[in-house]
């Protein structure tokens, strides 16, 4: 495993959901961390995971994120647990690209 990632180097890979771009940073049988970038005007819808919690810290821009019955406008700072089972969705309803390092933790 490298202990240093130099992150310039990585390619942004567009994921699953069109407009969230990823550069991954670790990936281990139970715990994974990207570096995402989200492209303007961009949402991924709500769904859930049965086997794993996901985390995401906010480094720019205003991402609009959903937990269950909860929704928050974040800030670069803000620090956000998705539970398993629990509905969740990450969207960017600004004019500008948000960054966040996101990852999950297999249970």
């Amino acid at each position: 495993m490298k202990h240093q990632i130099e992150t310039d180097t990585l390619k942004w890979k567009e994921g699953k959901v069109k407009n969230f771009f990823g550069k991954e940073l670790l990936n281990l049988p139970h715990g994974t961390l990207k570096l995402m970038k989200v492209a303007p005007l961009s949402s991924y819808p709500l769904h859930q995971h049965p086997k794993h919690t996901e985390y995401a810290y906010v480094l720019e821009g205003k991402p609009h994120i959903v937990i269950g019955n909860e929704e928050t406008d974040a800030r670069p700072g803000d620090f956000f647990i998705f539970p398993k089972d629990t509905q969740h969705a990450i969207s960017n309803p600004t004019s500008v690209f948000c960054r966040m390092l996101v990852g999950a933790i297999a249970e």
